[in-house]
C-alpha cells in the first residue's frame, strides 16, 4: 500500500544524504517533491533518478522555506511529509502509518514524531535527546512552519496523534563541516534570541503537547539563566544527569559539540549582539 502523502525535502549540496532519503519514501509514498536552494554538487542528479518534481528557490532561511513549499508546490496529496535531506522514513514507521491510514482520519490534522539520531553509526538515546517530538505529517491546510530564523517547527491547528515509530537522522560529518554548520547555525539562534517574538510561533506551554512543553521549559529555564554557565549547567545535565555518558564515545563527540561548545557559541554571539546595541 502506499500511502497517501505527499513528500517534501528540502536541499542544498546534500549528495551524501540525499539517496538514502529518498530511498527511504520511494515506493511508499505517490509525491516526492524536492525544494533545493542552489546545489553545486551532485544532489540534483541524484535526486532526478527518484523524482521529476524538482523545483527551486532561494533559500532565506528554513522557515521560509518550508512554508514557500505548502504555499507554491504542486501537492495533489491532502498529507504532506517534511524530511531534511539527512532523515529517513523508519520501515516502522511506515507500517504504523500503513495501519493508521485504513481507517478514516477526518478529525486528525496531523501527527507527532519522534526523531531518533544516528551519529557515527552509533544511536543517540540518551542525554535527553530521545524522544524529542516533532511535528512533520499533517493535512496541508492545517498546517505552517513558525516564523523562527532556528529551532522552527510546524503548528498544526486541530488535533494531532503521536506516533510510536520514528523519523531516522543520520548524521555522519567531517569536523570541519560540523564545526561549519554550528557556527552558522549558532549566528542565527543568537538573532532569534535577541529579537522580538514573532506571534505566529509554538506557545510556550508546560502542560501543552511535548514541543510546547520543551518550549516552554526553553523559555522560562535556559534563557532566563546567566549567559555562559547556562551552557555549563546544560552540559552537566545532559551528559551527567540524563545519563549521556551511556551513549559511549561517539556519545562523548555529540553531546559535547551539541550541548556544550554550540550553546557556548550562542551565548558568544548573543553577547556580541548585545553589546553592539550598548555601544
Amino acid at each position: 500500500m502506499s500511502l497517501p502523502i505527499s513528500v517534501i525535502i528540502l536541499t542544498q549540496d546534500e549528495e551524501k544524504n540525499i539517496r538514502g532519503c529518498l530511498e527511504s519514501v520511494t515506493g511508499r509514498c505517490p509525491e516526492i517533491f524536492v525544494v533545493d536552494s542552489g546545489s553545486k554538487d551532485r544532489t540534483l542528479l541524484i535526486a532526478r533518478k527518484y523524482t521529476d518534481k524538482i523545483f527551486t528557490n532561494h533559500f532565506v532561511n528554513y522557515s521560509n522555506q518550508r512554508n514557500w513549499a505548502q504555499k507554491n508546490l504542486p501537492v495533489n496529496n491532502e498529507w504532506v511529509f517534511h524530511l531534511d535531506a539527512d532523515e529517513r522514513m523508519s520501515g516502522e514507521l511506515f507500517l504504523e502509518l500503513e495501519e493508521l491510514f485504513k481507517h478514516p482520519l477526518d478529525k486528525l490534522n496531523g501527527f507527532l514524531i519522534s526523531r531518533k539520531t544516528i551519529f557515527r553509526d552509533r544511536w543517540i538515546r540518551y542525554g535527553g535527546h530521545y524522544p524529542v517530538y516533532q511535528a512533520r505529517i499533517f493535512k496541508r491546510a492545517h498546517g505552517e512552519c513558525e516564523e523562527r530564523r532556528y529551532d522552527q517547527h510546524f503548528i498544526i491547528s486541530g488535533q494531532t496523534f503521536t506516533l510510536n515509530s520514528d523519523i531516522i537522522n543520520v548524521i555522519t560529518p567531517e569536523i570541519k563541516a560540523m564545526i561549519e554548520k554550528l557556527r552558522c547555525y549558532s549566528r542565527l539562534e543568537a538573532e532569534e534570541l535577541t529579537t522580538e517574538k514573532d506571534l505566529r510561533q509554538v506557545k510556550p506551554c508546560f502542560s501543552g503537547s511535548p514541543i510546547s512543553k520543551r518550549r516552554w521549559l526553553r523559555v522560562n529555564l535556559y534563557e532566563r539563566s546567566p549567559l555562559f554557565l547556562r551552557a555549563l549547567v546544560y552540559f552537566f545535565y545532559r551528559y551527567i544527569i540524563r545519563l549521556g555518558f551511556l551513549d559511549g564515545p561517539e556519545g562523548l563527540v555529540f553531546h559535547f559539540w551539541q550541548g556544550l561548545w554550540y550553546r557556548l557559541l550562542v551565548d558568544y554571539e548573543v553577547s556580541r549582539i548585545i553589546m553592539k546595541r550598548i555601544l
